[in-house]
């Protein structure tokens, strides 16, 4: 019985320390980040790769998800969408990322899962990239003093190099983003900060098409209340996409779409995910 017990104790112990970290606080527009909603060609594929990464897979209603500090992401959208049109470049919002504790180590382990991985730009060994089987890009980046072993890190627009200073001031304006600056491989991109992501911003030559159908259909935000959200963003002559929608639990959620084509889920959740 003293054996069960110990043993017991270290698989509940061992339960905590890899649980994925509950959503950030939020910020004072009462705004987080919620989720990445894909639209997989192939879920139990890329629900694979998620899990591979340190994720942890749930059904909590209609949607299979993976869960990560910061991040949830589903990966399908509602039976009968179509498929996806394409991969997440050549679509407003590039790529998304992670921070790990070691990008190298992160590798070793996740090439022996099965993972496909291609190294950082420019021979730099702590970043490397991961495309699944529908083209979704991931970035993987190093954060040694973290202390979970994985975790969300940003969302990489796209947009006209006239418009950086633009998109940054709409996330800013509407989201209570905070404006910042971080070092790529060899460029010092602006980005807007809301609790667990960082919205980082490129320029492109190229005609970056809106994320609906593609992929990476959209990524979601949570707010602390709809009402308010929605009050706000109305006086700003932004218009909801879709109405409210009051869900069976208590939840809302709507739909809106910044200018540049990146579509926006909003959520009111009484039980995050």
């Amino acid at each position: 019985m003293k054996r069960l017990a110990i043993c017991t104790i270290a698989i509940l112990l061992a339960a905590i320390t890899t649980a994925p970290a509950q959503r950030a606080p939020f910020n004072s527009a009462g705004i987080t980040m919620g989720h990445w909603h894909l639209n997989s060609r192939d879920v139990e594929a890329n629900k694979k790769i998620f899990v591979a990464l340190g994720g942890v897979a749930a059904k909590p209603g209609d949607f299979d998800i993976v869960k990560f500090p910061d991040v949830v992401v589903f990966l399908h959208l509602r039976a009968g969408s179509a498929p996806s049109t394409g991969g997440s470049q050549g679509s407003v919002i590039d790529h998304v990322g992670f921070y790990v504790q070691n990008v190298q180590t992160a590798i070793t382990k996740w090439k022996a899962a099965g993972v496909q991985i291609q190294p950082g730009n420019k021979g730099r060994t702590d970043q490397a990239f991961i495309f699944t089987a529908d083209a979704l890009k991931i970035e993987i980046l190093e954060d040694k003093t973290q202390t979970v072993p994985i975790r969300h890190h940003h969302v990489h627009y796209y947009v006209p190099e006239s418009d950086i200073e633009k998109i940054q001031a709409w996330y800013i304006k509407h989201f209570d983003a905070k404006p910042g600056t971080r070092a790529g491989t060899g460029v010092l991109y602006k980005n807007a900060n809301i609790p667990g992501a960082e919205l980082t911003f490129s320029k492109t030559d190229k005609s970056a098409v809106p994320t609906l159908g593609r992929v990476l259909d959209h990524v979601g935000f949570d707010v602390k209340s709809m009402d308010e959200t929605v009050k706000k963003l109305e006086a700003a002559d932004i218009k909801l996409d879709r109405p409210v929608v009051t869900q069976p639990n208590g939840g809302k959620l709507t739909f809106i779409h910044d200018p540049w084509g990146a579509s926006i889920e909003l959520n009111e959740r009484p039980n995050p995910l």
